[in-house]
C-alpha cells in the first residue's frame, strides 16, 4: 500500500498538469505523437511484423518483381504496396529502412547530446581557456553546411577503409559524420543556460560546503539546464533522419543490401520515370509523415517548455 500511493500521487499529479493538459488540447500534437510511437514501434518489431523478409535471398523471385500494389490493376495480394525491381515487398522494405533510419538517428542524437551536454557544462562553469578553445571549436563547425561536413567525413572513411569494408561500415560511418556535425547546438545551449545557473543560490551554496566542481555540475546544474536539451534532441532526431537520407540518396550511406529510406528513395528513382512510381513514392512519404510528425512534436515541447514562446 505504501508503494502504491506514491506512484499513483505521481501519476495524478502529472494527469492534472499544464503540460500533459496542453497536449490534450492540441490535437495536432497528440496525432503526431501516435504516429511519431506508431513508426517506432513498427521499425522495431519488423523482424516480426513484416510479411516478408525482403532481404533474404532465398525468398526473393524475379517473378514478383515490379508488381504494382494490391490495390492497382495487377497488383498481387501478397505485396500491400508493391515489389520493386528484384521482388522485394515494398511494405516490408520500407520497416526494414525506417528501422535502418530511426537508428542512425537516435544513436547519433544520444551520442551528439551527452557530447555537446558535457562541453557545454565544463565551458560554461569554468570558462576563460576551456571556454575560448570549445567555443572556437563550435564556431569552426558551424562554418559548415552539415551535408558538406557529412560528406566530408563519409569520403574521409571510404577512402581509409578497404573496399570490402565500406558496407559493413555505413552505419558507423553515417552515425558519426551525423554527431559530429549536430553536437555544437547541445553545447551552445547549455553553455548560456550554465552560465545563468552559476549566479543561483544552490550552486553558491553547493561552493561554499566544499563541493567539488565536478559534483556541482554533473549533479547540481545539469538537472536545471535539460529542458532545452529536450526540445533541442527531438527537432534532431527529424534532421539526423534527413541528413542520413541525403546522404544515403547521393550514395554515400546505406548500401542497397541493408537499405534505409533514403537508399530506397535512391533505387527508386532509377524506376520513376518508367511507370514504376510506388518503389519511390511510399519510402518517400514514410519519410515526409516520420520527419513531420517528429517537428510537430519538437514544436510543442519547445512552446510547452517556453512559456514565453506561447
Amino acid at each position: 500500500m505504501s508503494t502504491s500511493t506514491p506512484s499513483k500521487s505521481r501519476v495524478n499529479a502529472f494527469l492534472d498538469s499544464d503540460i500533459f493538459y496542453n497536449f490534450r488540447k492540441s490535437r495536432v500534437t497528440v496525432v503526431a505523437t501516435i504516429v511519431t510511437l506508431a513508426m517506432l514501434l513498427s521499425a522495431a518489431l519488423a523482424p516480426w511484423i513484416a510479411p516478408h523478409n525482403p532481404f533474404d535471398v532465398a525468398t526473393l523471385s524475379l517473378l514478383n518483381s515490379e508488381l504494382p500494389p494490391s490495390w492497382a490493376e495487377g497488383g498481387d495480394p501478397r505485396f500491400f504496396l508493391g515489389t520493386d525491381g528484384q521482388g522485394r515487398d515494398m511494405f516490408s522494405a520500407i520497416l526494414y529502412g525506417s528501422r535502418i533510419s530511426l537508428s542512425v538517428g537516435l544513436v547519433s542524437v544520444a551520442l551528439a547530446m551527452v557530447i555537446g551536454v558535457v562541453v557545454g557544462l565544463l565551458s560554461g562553469y569554468f570558462g576563460g581557456l576551456v571556454d575560448a578553445v570549445f567555443m572556437r571549436v563550435a564556431d569552426v563547425m558551424l562554418s559548415f553546411p552539415t551535408i558538406l561536413v557529412a560528406l566530408l567525413i563519409s569520403g574521409i572513411a571510404r577512402g581509409a577503409l578497404p573496399r570490402e569494408m565500406h558496407d559493413s561500415a555505413a552505419l558507423i560511418v553515417l552515425v558519426f559524420a551525423i554527431t559530429i556535425t549536430t553536437w555544437v547546438q547541445y553545447a551552445r545551449t547549455v553553455r548560456g543556460s550554465t552560465l545563468v545557473e552559476l549566479n543561483q543560490e544552490y550552486v553558491l551554496a553547493a561552493r561554499l560546503v566544499g563541493r567539488r566542481p565536478m559534483a556541482i555540475i554533473f549533479l547540481h546544474i545539469l538537472p536545471n539546464v535539460l529542458g532545452p536539451v529536450l526540445v533541442i534532441s527531438t527537432i534532431n532526431l527529424a534532421m539526423a533522419v534527413l541528413i542520413e537520407a541525403t546522404l544515403s540518396f547521393l550514395g554515400v550511406g546505406m548500401p542497397p543490401t541493408n537499405p534505409s529510406l533514403g537508399t530506397l528513395i535512391r533505387v527508386g528513382n532509377e524506376y520513376l520515370f518508367s511507370g514504376i512510381w510506388w518503389v519511390v513514392i511510399f519510402p518517400s512519404l514514410t519519410l515526409v509523415v516520420l520527419v513531420l510528425a517528429v517537428n510537430l512534436l519538437g514544436d510543442w515541447l519547445r512552446d510547452t517548455l517556453n512559456p514565453k514562446l506561447r
